[in-house]
């Protein structure tokens, strides 16, 4: 997929997803995917993906960091964390199995695992798994804790957080949008 395409299906997505009315949504498709049947079907999975995770839940209170820490999920030994969200943590961890390499792993916080975040966390999974675009970390694998906590893996990429470089080079808020959109 070349990145105008895949940078198209965010922008397609993004709109479609305010708009509440199925008639206009339909029509808002019709109009922005010109007849692009894989591209129209693509948004849709991920409108119905979006749809079926419903909205995020307030997060629980804070537990100490190490509460909950497992060195070790499947094939993958956690190094150190490398950044969080709202429902997740992501780990530097290494790969050990069929391939030796650093990668980077994403699991749900600890209490975050309700149905409710476990459906997003899912939706996420798989809205990255179909984007093909040179600026985006591929999914490698995916799969569960024994706890039963769902992860993914994504290729590790190396350099700084989008907003550490743009605070470092005093990027403008349209500067930073630029970059986002590439």
């Amino acid at each position: 997929m070349s990145p105008n395409r895949s940078r198209s299906l965010r922008e397609i997505f993004s709109e479609a997803a305010e708009i509440a009315d199925p008639a206009a949504r339909a029509e808002y498709l019709e109009q922005a995917c010109h007849g692009d049947e894989e591209l129209r079907k693509r948004t849709e999975a991920l409108l119905a993906a979006d749809a079926a995770a419903g909205p995020l839940p307030p997060p629980p209170s804070p537990t100490a960091p190490a509460e909950g820490f497992h060195p070790r999920i499947g094939r993958y030994e956690l190094i150190e964390p490398i950044g969080e969200g709202g429902c997740g943590v992501v780990y530097l961890a290494r790969q050990e199995a069929p391939i030796r390499r650093q990668v980077a792993l994403k699991v749900i916080k600890l209490g975050m695992d309700t149905r409710e975040v476990v459906a997003r966390f899912d939706a996420e999974r798989q809205a990255l798994a179909l984007m093909d675009h040179p600026h985006i970390a591929r999914v490698l694998d995916a799969g569960a804790t024994e706890a039963g906590k769902p992860y993914f893996v994504m290729e590790w990429v190396r350099g700084l957080k989008i907003t550490e470089y743009c605070d470092r080079n005093r990027l403008t808020t349209r500067q930073r949008l630029e970059l986002f959109i590439q």
